[in-house]
């Protein structure tokens, strides 16, 4: 699949990747797709509880050269 924005979060603590990934969500247009990379363990979490809440659709979570990538759809 393909993305629109990537955010590189690796190396960045709860809550720096989904405070980054709101960020840039928010000046994306409806239905664009952003791309993060975390390697906070508790991203795990944080992620899909973000896009619940904020209405943004969780495409896929996976994981590449241990770091936990995930493809967010903007609501």
């Amino acid at each position: 699949m393909t993305w629109d924005r990537e955010i590189d979060a690796a190396g960045l603590l709860c809550p720096l990747p989904v405070l980054k990934a709101r960020k840039v969500l928010a000046a994306m247009p409806a239905g664009a797709v952003l791309r993060l990379i975390a390697t906070d363990p508790v991203a795990v979490v944080d992620v899909p509880h973000f896009c619940a809440e904020a209405g943004h659709r969780l495409i896929s979570t996976g994981e590449e050269a241990g770091a936990q990538v995930y493809l967010i759809r903007r609501g």
